[in-house]
């Protein structure tokens, strides 16, 4: 019963994009899905609030008890707005970050070069993908890693992206610091967040 609780959602991503009206390029893969999405009727309220939680959850492979748990921790941020700060503490992510940093292709790689304890923060080795990285932090990929082909490949692909503005990335090095805090207008990601906290508040 518990792994059935836990299970994630198996089907096939591009499949998944398409459902949710979303381009595969917010999950770093360079492929576009050429299928358009159904028309049917018009969706209700609540499926299009629903939508925009499943399509966060998605983006930033989150399952639901943590993202419910970001949104209670985003309720009682003293600023802001809910909707703003949800998003926000989800960029904030070590996972998110080392994504955004260029040090995996995509989130779900990042979450996995995390949980193989390849990544430092202020030299300490952080093996959560939901850590929360502060102002200031410094993450950096382990010095006995720094070699692997694995990264060698993953700078390949991801070179050419851009870093955001809130972060400093050291492709050389394998290292990057967090600047600042991210405003929602920096971060790219095509979610209407206010539609997710209309479905919590009821």
């Amino acid at each position: 019963m518990l792994f059935r609780s836990m299970a994630r959602d198996m089907t096939p991503v591009l499949k998944r994009c398409r459902s949710l009206g979303l381009e595969p390029t917010f999950l770093g893969i360079d492929k576009k899905s050429n299928r358009n999405a159904r028309e049917g009727r018009k969706p209700s309220e609540y499926s299009l609030q629903l939508k925009e939680k499943q399509k966060a959850k998605f983006i930033y492979g989150v399952l639901e008890k943590p993202f419910r748990n970001n949104y209670e921790k985003a309720q009682k941020l003293k600023y802001g707005t809910t909707g703003d700060n949800l998003m926000i503490l989800l960029e904030l992510r070590l996972d998110n970050v080392l994504f955004r940093l260029g040090y995996g292709r995509t989130r779900k790689e990042s979450r996995q070069i995390v949980g193989h304890k390849h990544v430092l923060v202020n030299g300490k080795c952080v093996n959560i993908p939901s850590y929360q990285v502060k102002v200031g932090d410094v993450i950096e990929i382990k010095e006995k890693c720094k070699s692997a082909q694995r990264y060698k490949d993953i700078l390949e692909v991801t070179d050419g992206r851009l870093v955001p503005e809130w972060l400093e990335a050291d492709h050389e090095n394998l290292s990057g610091v967090v600047k600042e805090i991210p405003t929602r207008a920096q971060i790219d990601v095509p979610v209407n967040e206010v539609l997710i906290v209309e479905l919590y508040s009821k």
